[in-house]
């Protein structure tokens, strides 16, 4: 007890003293960012008029509105290749001097970027909700987040596992060390989608920058009003930490503005559909750099008869409609046992009915608006479509205060029953607030219609038993998933985010994620330098000797052997050919004689 005591009390010490630095509030300074040109006061402005969409585009301008309100935002400039070029030229001059840059000095740039979402949490939201649709809540949970989630896993452990990570060295090079070094790449470059315009220009940039690189980030055309105002957040953190100027950038356009981004960056991340994912794909080929690609999915949400039925049926609801329709890794495809199916439906539906949907800030809402145009007439023919096939309307949810000019932005949560894999709403990508329920009669069949699918991002099964459930889960062709849960592994942001199929490869977040930001380069060198060197035996080097061969022989074996006595019996012939190599030979002696 005398030894241990001492030990006892150090131990106790240090925690305590840690305790009491954690309650010391780190120095981080507080960063001014101009939001008077995108807060809505209420007041009249001089554009502030309801937008009337062309059947065209203009090709020199994104136009921006709100999907709820039809409000005019204004617009942002689409790019043309050579402006994009210059973009990404200035940026690789900005990463040069960043790559030397401390870790000490990534992290405090992250902890201003976390301090100033904390205290602005609302502006954040109402700018996402504005340009989306969708609601503070869905904002909330889907933007602010993920995001400080995201950013205290980096302040946590990005360093670590971007430090040089030692290796082991084989039986052949003991007196070596191994290692992998991960160095920026110079310039990512990413095209993100339009579901999370905070989130999704954040993820890639926070990842790039912390492991030393550039990047420019092509948001959507339908989310560029609030991409344009979240850069200043960024670059005004950045000065704040003395980064160079252009280390980040967005760029607003159309398809031919993210082509010339593709053509002109070290790597590409693109989030979005597998068409555009494909032709990405062909042009990253011309200049052969590295591509993750998140091309959405079609999850499958399982419900076993063991479970409790409201509480899997709220969440159901939440996965189904999240972010009103715009959904993350959403579930689409919901199977449930028979013996429960009656009462599961009911449930859902008893939920979804409650749901009403409006304007997300003129009113409290469950659901905003869709953010794309005419993406309601598609989910309607979907829905269609599975009608005219079978399957029945189980329930509606509900509008509010709509406008005349907005309406067929919205969209009711829709719940159908009596549905089967014919159907398209069962194989096609919906991304919208519809939840079609099937039903399932044993483990087995569920897992072959949860793999009926050429989507493959992520699944959540629920069961009374967790051996049970994982056991489903283990089964299913997906790159994640969630026991008893939904979308929980997308914040455990230490796990990679990705699927399989047509949902897309690559990893992004988590160690994954971060270090495909980076050139992984592999480095030998000696142990034991310069005392102890890499030195060519003398039966292989040059003239090689006549029993070269014999001695490699017998060095494979002496090495890799599975046979101890047969390995030793082969180090002992590898001695005696160099002892014999190394001995001059009698007809050399006479000649020196």
């Amino acid at each position: 007890m005398a030894f241990w005591w001492p030990l006892l009390v150090l131990g106790f010490a240090f925690a305590l003293c840690r305790f009491l630095l954690m309650l010391i509030p780190p120095n981080v300074p507080s960063i001014d960012v101009d939001a008077s040109d995108v807060l809505d006061d209420g007041k009249t402005k001089e554009n502030s008029f309801i937008y009337i969409p062309s059947r065209g585009r203009t090709p020199e301008k994104v136009q921006c509105y709100e999907p709820a309100t039809m409000k005019y935002l204004g617009f942002c400039p689409a790019l043309r290749p050579d402006e994009v070029r210059e973009h990404v030229a200035q940026a690789r001059k900005a990463q040069k001097i960043w790559a030397r840059s401390s870790f000490k000095q990534r992290r405090q740039f992250l902890r201003i970027l976390l301090k100033y979402i904390i205290e602005h949490q609302e502006l954040i939201c109402e700018i996402s909700s504005r340009d989306t649709g969708k609601t503070m809540v869905d904002a909330s949970l889907g933007e602010i987040m993920t995001t400080c989630e995201k950013i205290t896993w980096l302040l946590s452990e990005g360093e670590r596992w971007l430090k040089p990570e030692y290796r082991s060295t084989g039986r052949s090079m003991l007196h070596k060390t191994a290692k992998v070094e991960f160095h920026p790449l110079g310039v990512i470059g990413a095209i993100v989608s339009w579901n999370y315009p905070f989130h999704n220009i954040f993820n890639p940039m926070l990842a790039a920058v912390f492991s030393g690189n550039g990047v420019v980030i092509k948001v959507s055309e339908h989310a560029s009003w609030s991409g344009c105002f979240y850069l200043r957040i960024i670059q005004a953190a950045l000065a704040a930490v003395g980064a160079p100027e252009n280390l980040v950038d967005v760029i607003t356009g159309f398809a031919e503005t993210g082509e010339a981004l593709v053509s002109s960056v070290d790597k590409i991340i693109f989030v979005g559909s597998p068409g555009v994912g494909k032709t990405i794909m062909r042009n990253a080929s011309d200049t052969l750099i590295p591509v993750t690609l998140e091309l959405g999915g079609k999850d499958a949400f399982i419900v076993c008869e063991d479970v409790d039925v409201p509480h899997v049926a709220q969440i159901a609801v939440r996965a189904a409609l999240q972010s009103s329709g715009q959904n993350c890794a959403g579930a689409e495809r919901f199977y449930v046992h028979q013996d429960i199916y009656s009462k599961f439906v009911a449930e859902v539906v008893r939920i979804v009915k409650s749901v009403t949907a409006g304007p997300p800030l003129s009113g409290k809402y469950d659901m905003g608006a869709i953010c794309m145009q005419e993406h309601s007439e598609k989910l309607q023919n979907l829905v269609n479509e599975a009608l005219d096939k079978g399957a029945e309307f189980a329930g509606r949810g509900s509008f509010g205060n709509l406008g005349e000019d907005a309406v067929d932005q919205f969209f009711p949560p829709t719940v159908l029953v009596n549905v089967n894999h014919s159907m398209q709403l069962m194989q096609e990508e919906a991304f919208g607030p519809i939840l079609p329920i099937m039903k399932f009669s044993s483990d087995e069949e569920v897992v072959k219609l949860a793999n009926d699918s050429r989507y493959g991002l992520g699944c959540a099964v629920f069961s009374g038993s967790q051996r049970r459930a994982k056991a489903i889960a283990s089964q299913i062709h997906c790159g994640m998933a969630a026991i008893n849960d939904f979308a929980s592994t997308y914040m455990c942001q230490s796990l990679p985010f990705g699927g399989v199929k047509d949902s897309g490869f690559g990893r992004f977040a988590g160690i994954e994620g971060l270090r495909a930001c980076c050139l992984v380069k592999s480095v030998v060198e000696d142990r034991w330098w310069p005392f102890i060197k890499t030195k060519i035996p003398k039966p292989i080097q040059y003239p090689v000797a006549d029993n070269g061969f014999e001695f490699q022989e017998s060095l494979v074996e002496a090495l890799y052997g599975l046979n101890v006595w047969d390995r030793l019996r082969a180090l002992v012939h590898v001695l005696k050919m160099l002892t014999e190599q190394n001995t001059p030979s009698n007809s050399t002696k006479r000649k020196n004689d």
